[in-house]
């Protein structure tokens, strides 16, 4: 039978029947009525904090499945992953998850992690100690170490940064802290030369090159092999065209075997008999640079890249099948001062700057290759999950995390720490660039401000924070705010 028309179908119900259907219409108005009180009475409770003046479309990012929570974040240097603990954080905090926490602020570093430097790890318990949730302070990263502590099925992340805007960050940041930077008398003095000023294993000297390779714990070639015959050393690196690898792109669809994957090591090196497959690369040789790659690739589920932030936490949360909220927040430990050519993009870069950028790219060159080849299986993920999708949500984040700013902050941004008295909200200053930190509107509510206070809390308060909630003091001890060194 073909479709009714409207006046068919009103012929076909007739009379009585039209009258008994606005009865129940009636009852079932009358009914809601009587139950709207206690409607409205919920609603509160499962709408989003701020309601005014931030009124969010619904979660495009909202799923069926169970979110992740056993998590491991590479935090890597000057690369917005300040940014990332800052959401962690926070998500840790609110769903009362258990911390693995440094002692201090680092565990450790620049050695590689060790287990025994958890706070309250203890690997003789029998198995009554509660299970860590989360693994995300500085580190150097040591795989096996980290699966003594972290359940193997934890979702393994991390973040990288175009070398060439990593080493203009670096060098304002650790001038003072590697002996290479300090001799040098600016950037584009130690790129001209670097080895006048650069000497492999001297005191700092990890910041000055390929400082996120260091960061992932991969071993280093010989000085003498770090260039030579490895395509990797780009001649001119300005187009990711040029060099892009190849790489899977997906999430890792297995648990982490500890006895299989070993933190790997320069090939040969003693006590590392599950290495021997590599045994035959060449530590100079793109085969050998390959293979780094190809491991961190069955241990990283999700590699983000800092040029692209908003997209990769877009494709964080639907990793971890967490909604925009759990990851919309504000930028942490950013510099105040402005940096030229930190990208080859259009417009506005001198041959000047190119020039540094390719000198520090070509410096950095193993750095190079990993923000290549992640830069690469970003992309890649981006296109299984769909551009056009990917753009909509990266637009509702930022809309969000407008409102949030707008909502919560003085002047809606970050200010010059000088103009921060609540020493809680005052970023750690280092180097010698003013660490940009957040004041918050005095007209909030109580429970607006307890949210915004977790967005604009530095790392370093914040894990001082998390330490207290997780290791409390004695009744008899009074607790003490944290005692960071005022600048």
């Amino acid at each position: 039978m073909g479709s009714l028309s409207p006046t068919r179908t009103i012929r076909l119900w007739g009379p009585r029947s039209l009258g008994v259907a606005l009865g129940v219409f009636m009852t079932i108005g009358f009914a809601l009525q009587l139950w709207g009180g206690p409607f409205q009475k919920r609603l509160p409770e499962v709408q989003l904090q701020f309601r005014q003046p931030w009124t969010p479309s619904p979660d495009p990012m909202l799923q069926s499945c169970p979110p992740r929570q056993h998590l491991v974040f590479l935090k890597t240097h000057k690369s917005g992953s300040s940014s990332v603990l800052n959401l962690l954080h926070r998500y840790g905090d609110q769903h009362g998850l258990r911390f693995a926490l440094p002692t201090r602020y680092q565990f450790g570093y620049p050695r590689l992690f060790q287990a025994s430097r958890v706070k309250g790890y203890q690997p003789e318990d029998g198995g009554t100690q509660p299970p860590f949730h989360i693994l995300c302070h500085h580190m150097r990263f040591n795989l096996k170490e980290v699966l003594r502590v972290m359940p193997s099925d934890s979702f393994f992340f991390s973040i990288v940064r175009d070398p060439a805007a990593l080493a203009r960050s670096a060098f304002s940041y650790y001038k003072s802290t590697s002996s290479a930077f300090r001799k040098a008398p600016s950037l584009a003095a130690f790129l001209a030369n670097p080895r006048t000023f650069y000497r492999p294993g001297a005191r700092g000297d990890h910041y000055a090159r390929n400082l996120l390779w260091f960061d992932f714990g991969l071993p280093f070639p010989p000085e003498s092999k770090i260039t030579k015959g490895n395509p990797y050393a780009a001649q001119d690196p300005s187009s990711l065209q040029l060099r892009v690898l190849p790489s899977r792109g997906g999430p890792r669809a297995h648990t982490l075997d500890p006895n299989i994957l070993v933190h790997p090591a320069t090939p040969g090196a003693p006590g590392h008999s599950q290495m021997a497959s590599t045994a035959s690369l060449d530590p100079g040789s793109s085969s050998f640079i390959q293979w780094s790659l190809d491991w961190l690739d069955s241990v990283f589920d999700l590699v983000m890249v800092a040029e692209y932030f908003d997209e990769s936490l877009v494709l964080l949360a639907d990793a971890l099948c967490w909604g925009l909220d759990d990851v919309v927040g504000f930028m942490h430990n950013a510099q105040a001062r402005g940096q030229p050519g930190l990208s080859d993009g259009a417009g506005g870069l001198t041959a000047e700057d190119r020039q540094l950028n390719a000198r520090a790219r070509a410096w950095n060159n193993l750095d190079w290759a990993l923000y290549v080849h992640f830069n690469h299986s970003l992309w890649a993920r981006i296109k299984q999950y769909g551009q056009s999708r990917l753009q909509n949500a990266v637009a509702e984040l930022r809309a969000r995390r407008d409102a949030l700013a707008e909502h919560c902050l003085v002047g809606g941004e970050a200010v010059d720490p000088k103009y921060i008295t609540d020493r809680k909200f005052r970023p750690f200053q280092f180097g010698s660039g003013k660490v940009l930190g957040y004041v918050l509107r005095s007209n909030l509510s109580l429970r607006d401000r307890e949210e915004c206070e977790r967005l604009a809390t530095p790392e370093l308060q914040y894990k001082d924070k998390l330490d207290a909630k997780q290791f409390p003091p004695p009744a008899s001890v009074p607790l003490k705010v944290s005692r960071l060194i005022s600048p």
